[in-house]
């Protein structure tokens, strides 16, 4: 069975490349062009494996987002990576607070992205 992994970040260029880095590893991928649009598939769609969304997004805060994506029931125990360029540990414990599973520093390697993938998923 394919696991679904929902992307989130406003830049297409970021979308792409995390989406074939999964696609290449076998995941299916849905893409979130910001954190409105994730949480309107979010609440038509069957909860992903794995949710990878970028904090500095216009319209909503990537923290923000996390505080509603687990305001939807289904989403409650869904991991959650942030991929952003922050990496000020203010900026990661208040992600943890809100419910991220994780963290990836942009810029990434692909093998590094599926390595903590991997690794969040079992």
């Amino acid at each position: 069975m394919t696991r679904t992994v929902l992307v989130v970040d406003d830049s297409a260029t970021v979308r792409n490349l995390v989406c074939k880095t999964l696609q290449s590893a076998g995941f299916e991928t849905v893409e979130g062009v910001h954190a409105y649009d994730a949480l309107h598939q979010l609440r038509t769609m069957p909860a992903p494996a794995l949710v990878i969304t970028d904090i500095n997004m216009p319209m909503m805060h990537g923290i923000a987002f996390v505080q509603q994506l687990r305001r939807i029931p289904k989403m409650l125990r869904t991991p959650v990576l942030l991929l952003t360029t922050e990496d000020r540990q203010e900026e990661k414990e208040k992600a943890r607070a809100a419910g991220a599973t994780g963290w990836v520093t942009k810029p990434f390697q692909p093998e590094q992205l599926l390595a903590v993938v991997n690794k969040v998923l079992g």
